[in-house]
């Protein structure tokens, strides 16, 4: 709607501008501050430049009203337009909103934890911030792939495989052992210990099986990852192992030393990342000539850029942020535009349960699962709090509003008004075909600016992409709620003058709810059960 009210004021204005959606929805529907950027060039007052903008437009069907007020140009819309755009979307709900194909195309890999153990309630901020981003670029048109970098290499996955093993010894063949600090504990440790133990021979559990051993109970790791993600709702196009990408470290690394991108010294091969802006330069391999992490993860990336997207975006955890400048540094030295690379930091989770810190997880030992969580609360509930504050602030929140069935609860809240709706097109037996035809010719003020309201999803969700504030979806479906709640306790719908028209902006007030909520990976409820 809003890109249809652009093109008409742009026919009349012939040029570009910002159009604002002011909150006094009383005062304007859009508005725009060209009088202000016009005043140096012209050499006027805004408020008279505005004055004369007004007077370009004549009565159109667009319009109900198009009035200078200090110095901005202030557009109320007309009913028979909003009746139009609402009818359009009525009659094909699954278009609502939804963007035209775009040329554009994005690489998203998220995620990415190591496949150690489950994940933790840290890793579902990026997992569900990644989901939903890739559902709300596949609406608005654009290409999304994503993708999970699986760690199957190096120290961490030996270690795994030595932690299980010792957990065989200690529970399976009642031997004593020491576990070092680093090793992995906790009951899944354990658990996995059980199941290799009744998969594998006695003399399978020797020092010279650990990489074996590792192996298989990364791979058990992976499902139970996999089954927490799609249990969340969560989908990934493609799974990719750091393993596979050790062929082409030679290559990488030659190119990165035709261009001037490494060095040796002390025996070891360095990155040159300050002279790229990082604080320093950064070993890529040790005496040994092993690859460190940041080695798997430049090949990794050389793959990624080269694959011709239009931007690479990675979602990290917060205590990744020093690795942006080696990383984006790397990417130079191979000749790659570092700009399109993104990096998205997800901040630390605090949570509560009735007010006390959670408890860490027996399973996992040290931190609280993902799984548990959902399991507590659902899916629906995990993914509303985890998108509604922006990905690189910290988020706290207790589980126990989360069960409530009141206001408090914003998705109790927004579902409520959502299954209202449905119980009022059940009392009325009417169908939404039925009220189709209507028109909001006699609607008060107050319905249409909810009716406009519900109509603006469109500019909401482009926004929230532009900026990846993905936040403003939830801010937007609990502003909508609100507004609805209060409608509907203060207007009687079914038997009066209006109820045609009424049930009409109810049913786009339902779309709206409804595919906002869908973007965010949430089924709208069409009842209320408690």
């Amino acid at each position: 709607m809003k890109n249809v009210v652009y093109e008409a004021i742009k026919k009349v204005l012939v040029q570009d501008f910002i159009l604002e959606s002011p909150k006094d929805k009383n005062l304007a529907h859009f508005a725009t501050p060209l009088a202000f950027s016009l005043a140096k060039e012209l050499k006027k007052n805004p408020k008279l430049i505005a004055e004369e903008l007004a007077l370009k437009f004549d009565k159109s069907f667009y319009f109900e009203s198009v009035e200078a007020v200090n110095g901005y140009l202030n557009f109320k819309l007309s009913r028979a337009f909003l009746n139009s755009v609402a009818t359009e979307a009525l009659k094909d709900p699954s278009s609502f909103c939804k963007g035209e194909k775009k040329d554009k195309s994005f690489l998203l890999e998220f995620v990415s934890a190591n496949p150690t153990g489950p994940l933790h309630i840290g890793h579902a901020r990026g997992a569900i911030f990644g989901d939903t981003l890739s559902r709300l670029a596949k609406y608005l048109g654009y290409k999304f792939d994503t993708e999970y970098y699986v760690n199957d290499a190096g120290n961490q996955i030996y270690l795994l495989g030595l932690s299980v093993l010792l957990a065989v010894k200690e529970h399976c063949l009642v031997q004593e052992v020491d576990y070092p600090e680093e090793y992995y504990r906790g009951a899944y440790i354990v658990d996995l210990a059980k199941e290799a133990f009744e998969n594998f021979d006695k003399s399978f559990f020797t020092e010279e099986n650990i990489e074996n051993l590792a192996t298989w109970a990364k791979d058990k790791m992976l499902i139970l990852i996999k089954k927490t993600l799609e249990e969340t709702g969560i989908k990934i196009d493609s799974f990719v192992s750091e393993k596979s990408y050790y062929k082409d470290l030679e290559a990488t690394l030659q190119d990165l030393k035709n261009h001037h991108g490494i060095y040796e010294k002390e025996g070891k091969i360095w990155l040159a990342s300050s002279t790229k802006g990082d604080e320093k330069d950064r070993v890529i391999l040790r005496e040994d000539k092993s690859g460190t992490y940041l080695a798997a993860d430049i090949v990794y990336h050389r793959d990624k850029m080269s694959r011709g997207y239009d931007e690479c975006i990675n979602i990290w955890g917060a205590d990744h942020h020093g690795y942006i400048p080696r990383m984006k540094a790397a990417m130079e030295f191979l000749g790659f535009d570092s700009t399109k690379l993104k990096i998205i930091l997800a901040q630390m989770v605090s949570l509560l349960k009735d007010g006390e810190p959670y408890k860490m997880s027996k399973r996992a030992g040290n931190f609280i699962l993902m799984q548990e969580v959902l399991d507590e609360i659902g899916s629906d509930a995990l993914r509303f709090i985890f998108l509604s504050k922006k990905c690189d602030t910290h988020l706290e929140f207790d589980v126990s509003e989360l069960k409530k069935e009141d206001s408090s609860n914003p998705v109790f809240y927004i579902n409520y008004a959502h299954a209202r709706i449905n119980q009022v097109f059940a009392k009325s037996k009417k169908s939404v075909e039925d009220i189709l035809e209507a028109d909001f010719s006699n609607l008060s003020e107050e319905a249409l600016n909810l009716l406009f309201e519900s109509l603006n999803l469109n500019a909401i969700l482009n926004d929230a992409f532009q900026t990846q504030s993905l936040q403003k979806i939830p801010d937007y479906l609990k502003a909508l709620a609100a507004s609805f709640h209060k409608f509907y306790n203060e207007n009687k719908v079914i038997g009066s003058q209006n109820e045609q028209s009424l049930l009409k902006l109810f049913a786009v007030v339902a779309l709206s709810i409804r595919t906002a909520l869908g973007i965010m990976g949430i089924k709208a409820k069409d009842k209320m059960e408690h």
